[in-house]
C-alpha cells in the first residue's frame, strides 16, 4: 500500500487514495497502531467527503468507526460515526457492499448494537439489532449475518438477558461454523463462554473458552485477541479457574496500556479486583485499588453497565471490611443503575447486601 500510493497520486487519482488510505487503517488499527489508523481513517472519510461520492464515505465511515470501536475503545464516537452511515444507508440498495466483506447496512448497525451495549444504551440499541438481524435475514448474505447475530448477542450479555443472548449466539455459532468463518466463530466462542458460565453451564463454558485460546494462535498480531482474551478472563473467573485467569487477564491489562486501550484495561482490572477478592486467602486492600481504578476509566468512557459491575463490586468488598457507609453509597449506586438500565440479572445481587448494610445499621 506504502508503493501504491505514490502511483495514485501521480495519476491524480483521488478514488484510489481514499480506498488506499481506507485499506491502511485497516492494516495499522490490526497492528496496533491507532494513532496512525485514526490519521489514515480520518484522511479516506475527507477525501471521500471532498468527492461527494456516497459509496466511499460509507466504507470510510467504516473504517474511522472500527479505529473508535476496537482500537481506541472511544464507543461515543464509534456511535456517532456508525449512526451517520446508518443514516446514509436510507434507501441504498440492500444488497450493496460497496467492496466491503460484509454488506455495510448491516454492519454499520452491527457495530453501532456493540457500541450501545458498553455504553449501557439497551433498548436504542434493540431497535438497531433487530434491524440488522432482518435486513441480514433478508440479504441471505452468511458473514453480515454472523456479525448481527454476535451483535445482538452481545448487547443481550451486557445486559444479562442471558437466555436471548444464548439463543442469538448459537445460531451466530451454528452458521459461522457451516460456512465456515473462522472470526466470527472466535466472537460466538467467546460471548457464548460467557453466557454459559453466567448460567451455570461451567464445562460447557470451558470447552468454548478453550477453543477461543488454542485458536489464537492463528491471530498474526496479539492486538486482535484483546477483545476476546477480555471474555474468556471473564469466563474462566466465573468458572473459578482463577490460576488460568490471571496471567491472561496481566496480559490483557499491559497490552491495552501500551495501546491506549482504556475499556479493556477498565475490564481487565475488574477482573483483576475479582481475582484478589476471591483469591485464598483474599488480598482485599488490592481489590479495591482494582475495582477504583477500573471504575474510574468506565465513568470516563462513558461505560455504564460496567460502572454498576465496579460499584458492587466494591460495595460487597467495603461490607467485608465493616465499612457500611462507604457499602451503602456504593451498593446504592449500583442498584439505581441496574434499575435504570434494566438489568435484572444483577440487580439481586446488589439489593441483598445493601438491605444487609440496613440491617446492620
Amino acid at each position: 500500500m506504502h508503493q501504491a500510493e505514490p502511483l495514485a497520486e501521480a495519476l491524480d487519482d483521488p478514488r484510489r487514495l481514499a480506498q488506499l488510505a481506507g485499506y491502511m487503517a485497516s492494516c495499522l488499527r490490526q497492528r496496533g497502531d491507532p494513532d496512525g489508523a485514526l490519521a489514515s481513517a480520518q484522511r479516506a472519510l475527507a477525501i471521500a467527503t471532498a468527492l461527494g461520492e456516497a459509496g466511499l464515505q460509507v466504507t470510510a465511515r467504516n473504517y474511522l468507526g472500527e479505529v473508535y470501536f476496537w482500537a481506541l475503545n472511544d464507543y461515543r464516537q464509534a456511535a456517532e460515526v456508525f449512526r451517520r452511515n446508518v443514516e446514509a444507508l436510507h434507501g441504498a440498495p440492500l444488497r450493496e457492499r460497496f467492496g466491503a466483506a460484509a454488506v455495510p447496512s448491516v454492519y454499520s448497525r452491527a457495530v453501532l448494537v456493540r457500541c450501545l451495549a458498553e455504553l449501557g444504551a439497551f433498548a436504542e440499541g434493540r431497535a438497531y439489532g433487530e434491524d440488522a438481524l432482518r435486513l441480514a435475514e433478508m440479504i441471505e448474505h452468511p458473514y453480515s449475518l454472523a456479525w448481527a447475530c454476535v451483535a445482538v448477542g452481545h448487547l443481550s450479555l451486557r445486559q444479562g438477558a442471558l437466555p436471548q443472548a444464548i439463543r442469538v449466539l448459537e445460531r451466530g455459532l451454528a452458521l459461522s461454523e457451516a460456512v465456515p468463518l473462522p472470526v466470527m466463530m472466535r466472537h460466538c466462542y467467546a460471548h457464548l463462554g460467557v453466557a454459559y458460565a453466567l448460567s451455570g453451564r461451567v464445562p460447557e463454558a470451558l470447552s468454548l473458552l478453550e477453543r477461543v485460546r488454542e485458536q489464537s494462535g492463528a491471530v498474526r498480531f496479539p492486538i486482535n485477541y484483546l477483545h476476546q482474551a477480555v471474555w474468556v478472563g471473564e469466563g474462566y473467573v466465573l468458572a473459578g479457574h482463577l490460576e488460568e485467569a490471571q496471567p491472561l487477564v496481566q496480559w490483557v491489562l499491559e497490552t491495552a496500556r501500551d495501546h491506549k486501550q482504556k475499556s479493556y484495561q477498565a475490564y481487565a482490572l475488574l477482573l483483576l479486583g475479582k481475582i484478589a477478592a476471591q483469591s485464598e486467602p483474599p488480598d482485599l486492600e488490592p481489590a479495591a485499588t482494582h475495582y477504583r481504578q477500573a471504575l474510574a476509566l468506565a465513568e470516563e468512557s462513558g461505560m455504564r453497565p460496567l460502572q454498576a459491575h465496579c460499584h458492587l463490586d466494591l460495595g460487597t468488598l467495603y461490607l467485608t471490611l465493616g465499612q457500611q457507609e462507604r457499602a451503602r453509597a456504593a451498593l446504592s449506586t449500583a442498584v439505581d443503575l441496574y434499575r435504570t438500565m434494566e438489568m435484572t440479572f444483577w440487580l439481586p445481587q446488589a439489593e441483598a447486601p445493601l438491605a444487609q448494610v440496613s440491617a446492620l445499621a
